[in-house]
């Protein structure tokens, strides 16, 4: 490894380089003209660097210091551990074969095979992923989780190990969805295996309703602080079904499985089942078995869901265009009545000091199932040992680390939805993977672009911004507590932590720090080298 030989030289000097972010500002000064054969060089030097240097056994976290003395993804990580949640390792290797899309370039296949034999090592034996592993072993990672996992006052995911797989923030299906790509790639046989576990792991653990629980094998022994484990709960929070149906989709465009036809529906057809009825016609981000709105963590109350909601309207439409059935159409006019029904009066958006454009109206995150009271959330204590949620009608100093108000663009969705009903149904389903005849291509890209393709401006930026050791610095503007023990935790620390992202020292939650130091970002990495792909693309037409 190369982490411990940097100098404190060569520290003082990357960090007087000056990173940019695509679409950050930089100063405005004279460039050469940019050159293909200049970017090609850029791209690969950023990505050797990556893997080289950053990466450990081919797996990835998402920010790191320029020493490499802490790392983190979600949470603080070890240094054997690499992220499977995006942008973590799955999202490095979808960026590797865009650039083998991009530049026909080998090197970037060879470098995603080494981040696919990452995740071959991190699977599950049930077929899934876990948010992350660690190549020291589960003792390693138990400790993790017994450690920095259970003291994340916020991240209740992370404190407790459940030793299964999860769906949520799409770890399963973006990992599945890599290892699918690297598969019809070149249809080398070595990864078959790994995505048949996949795709039997997916259609296992689906409920025969059509929904999937957010964790699966089944568990049920973290209850936490009084609550149920939600985690066998058939979930929508987070896209769980939409991620796991665009998979499923995808191994049927890909690879012609006829059996996953049925699982596909059944997830459609559920979603919709899963919609109240007037006068509350939304939708719950979790459901009990008996399709009753639930909780899931303790400052995510059961009921029902605006942001929830104007999502699973946006997905009713996709699925009228992969089907042509205007059933999944029909919820949709009371769904936007529904929201219509809980938008906040102006005395209370006042409260948030926003301002609403036109067609945009405010909603409650969550409102009571049945009595539609608005569901907010506060807390009290200073840390995970002495901290607790609760809930109540008052909007002022509710939780800083979870939206209790969402904006929807109700006008938007009208408007789509009266576009959508004037398209003949031949013309709209045209290229649906579920409707096409033979198999159908995969996107060139996954990797997920902000905005078009770069100007030459920009692009200059960003090759100049690349430092000498070959890397974007970016300015860190996360970080956390390290674990120092619970030994005095019980005690409330005297200090306002209910709007804040961390409590205590105790707290090993992420936060907003203060002053950013630079270091290296996965995200900044990504972002900067899909503009690149965007514009070579561009540059070609």
């Amino acid at each position: 490894m190369k982490r411990n030989l940097l100098t404190l030289r060569t520290l003082f000097l990357s960090v007087l380089c000056v990173g940019i972010a695509f679409g950050a500002v930089a100063q405005k000064r004279k460039q050469a003209p940019v050159s293909r054969e200049r970017v090609l060089e850029t791209m690969k030097r950023a990505t050797r660097f990556m893997m080289d240097t950053v990466s450990y056994r081919g797996a990835f976290v998402w920010n790191y210091l320029p020493d490499f003395s802490r790392s983190w993804g979600e949470m603080e990580a070890k240094p054997t551990m690499g992220w499977v949640q995006s942008p973590g390792t799955p999202g490095i290797g979808h960026l590797l074969l865009d650039a083998y899309h991009a530049t026909g370039d080998e090197y970037y296949y060879e470098a995603a095979e080494k981040v696919a034999g990452a995740l071959i090592w991190a699977q599950l034996p049930c077929g899934g992923w876990n948010y992350c592993f660690d190549f020291a072993g589960e003792a390693s990672l138990k400790d993790w989780y017994n450690t920095i996992g259970k003291n994340g006052w916020r991240l209740e995911e992370f404190q407790h190990y459940y030793g299964n797989a999860t769906f949520d923030d799409a770890a399963t299906p973006e990992a599945a969805n890599f290892i699918l790509r690297m598969y019809v790639e070149k249809y080398d046989p070595k990864y078959k295996p790994t995505l048949d576990k996949a795709i039997g792991f997916v259609l296992e653990s689906q409920y025969p309703i059509g929904g999937w629980p957010q964790r699966y094998p089944l568990r049920y022994e973290f209850s936490h602080h009084g609550n149920p484990d939600y985690s066998s709960y058939i979930t929508l929070n987070d896209d769980v079904m939409e991620e796991n149906t665009d998979f499923l989709i995808r191994c049927y465009q890909t690879l012609g499985t006829q059996s996953i036809m049925d699982p596909i529906i059944r997830s459609m057809n559920c979603m919709r089942i899963l919609q109240q009825g007037k006068p509350q016609a939304g939708w719950a981000l979790q459901y009990t078995l008996d399709l009753a709105p639930a909780g899931a963590r303790t400052y995510e109350p059961g009921g029902l869901s605006s942001h929830g909601t104007a999502s699973c309207i946006a997905k009713m439409m996709e699925y009228y265009r992969l089907t042509g059935d205007s059933k999944y159409l029909m919820g949709i006019p009371d769904a936007l009545d529904f929201l219509e029904s809980i938008k906040l009066p102006p005395s209370e958006v006042a409260k948030t000091g926003r301002t609403l454009g036109e067609g945009l109206i405010m909603c409650p995150t969550v409102v009571e199932w049945k009595t539609g009271k608005p569901q907010y959330v506060h807390r009290r204590g200073s840390n995970v040992v002495n901290g607790e949620y609760y809930v109540d009608q008052n909007l002022e100093h509710v939780i800083g680390h979870y939206g209790s108000v969402r904006v929807i663009n109700i006008a938007d969705l009208r408007r789509r939805f009266e576009e959508i009903r004037k398209i003949p149904v031949e013309e709209l389903t045209k290229g649906s993977p579920l409707l096409e005849k033979g198999l159908v291509e995969l996107p060139k890209y996954f990797t997920r672009g902000r905005g078009g393709a770069m100007t030459e401006q920009q692009v200059a930026e960003v090759l100049a911004a690349l430092n000498s050791r070959g890397y974007w610095p970016t300015p860190l503007r996360s970080t956390s507590n390290p674990y120092i023990g619970t030994e005095g935790a019980e005690v409330v620390t005297p200090g306002d932590y209910c709007s804040t992202h961390v409590g205590d020292k105790f707290d090993t939650s992420p936060y907003s720090a203060k002053e950013p130091v630079e270091g290296i970002s996965t995200q900044t990495y990504l972002q900067n080298m899909f503009g690149l792909i965007r514009y070579l693309d561009a540059e070609r037409q």
